[in-house]
C-alpha cells in the first residue's frame, strides 16, 4: 500500500498544478499521508465505497481541491456530514498556509468516521480542525459559521434546514454536487428564505463526470 500511495505524488503534483493550487511540499505530504490513512482505515470501517488508491486520489483528493478557491477569505468553515474527512481535512490541510485564519470544524453522526477524522487530525498535526460527532440539527456551537459546506451529504432543502442555524447573518452555504444532483426539481426545493446565488462547474484533473459548486445564501429582508 505504501508503494501505492507514493506512485501518487507526481499526479497530485499535476493536478494541483492544473487547478492553479501552489500547494507546499509539506502539503503534498499531508495529504498523501492523509490518502494512507484513508486508505488504511478504510479497510475496516468502509469509510468509502471507492478503494483504488488512483481512484481515491482523483474522485476525492482532487475533487475536493478543485472547490479549494471557493473557501477564500473564510474564517469558520463548517463541513457538515464529514464522513471520512472530505472535504474537511483536505481543506484544513491545504487553509494551514493558505488561510491561517481559518478553522474547519467537521461533523458527522457515525462515530468510527470521527473517530477517523480525530485520528487524522492527531497524526497530521492540523490545529485548525475541530471533530465533531451527532447529528447537526442539534449541534449548538458558541458561535456561527461564515461558511457551512457538504459534499454527498443530502439534498439542498435538508442541508439548510438541517444546518442554517448555524450561519452566520451574511455567511453562505456550498454543497459539492454531482450532475445528477443539480436537478431542477431540487434546485426548486430550496427554502423560503434562502435564495440560490450560482452553480459553479468544476473542471476535476482526470475525471469525466460533472461536478458542481451550488452556493446558496439567506435572504435579508
Amino acid at each position: 500500500m505504501a508503494n501505492d500511495i507514493e506512485a501518487l505524488r507526481e499526479p497530485l503534483r499535476s493536478g494541483a498544478i492544473d487547478l492553479s493550487l501552489a500547494l507546499s511540499e509539506s502539503q503534498i505530504e499531508q495529504l498523501l499521508a492523509y490518502l494512507a490513512l484513508l486508505a488504511k482505515w478504510n479497510a475496516v470501517y468502509n469509510l468509502t465505497a471507492v478503494r483504488e488508491p488512483q481512484q481515491m486520489l482523483t474522485q476525492h483528493l482532487l475533487d475536493c481541491m478543485a472547490a479549494l478557491h471557493a473557501y477564500v477569505g473564510a474564517t469558520r468553515v463548517l463541513d457538515v456530514g464529514s464522513g471520512g474527512g472530505l472535504p474537511g481535512i483536505v481543506l484544513a490541510i491545504w487553509a494551514q498556509q493558505a488561510e491561517p485564519q481559518m478553522q474547519v470544524h467537521m461533523i458527522d453522526t457515525v462515530q468510527k468516521k470521527t473517530a477517523f477524522l480525530t485520528q487524522v487530525k492527531a497524526e497530521l498535526a492540523l490545529n485548525n480542525a475541530q471533530v465533531h460527532t451527532g447529528r447537526v440539527e442539534q449541534l449548538q456551537d458558541e458561535k456561527k459559521f461564515d461558511v457551512i459546506t457538504s459534499r454527498a451529504f443530502a439534498e439542498l432543502k435538508d442541508f439548510v434546514n438541517w444546518s442554517g442555524h448555524l450561519l452566520t447573518e451574511q455567511g453562505q452555504m456550498i454543497a459539492l454536487k454531482g450532475q445528477a444532483e443539480v436537478s431542477d426539481t431540487e434546485l426548486a426545493s430550496v427554502p423560503v428564505g434562502w435564495s440560490l446565488q450560482n452553480i459553479e462547474r468544476l473542471q476535476v484533473p482526470g475525471m469525466k463526470a460533472q461536478r458542481h459548486l451550488v452556493y446558496l445564501k439567506r435572504q435579508i429582508a
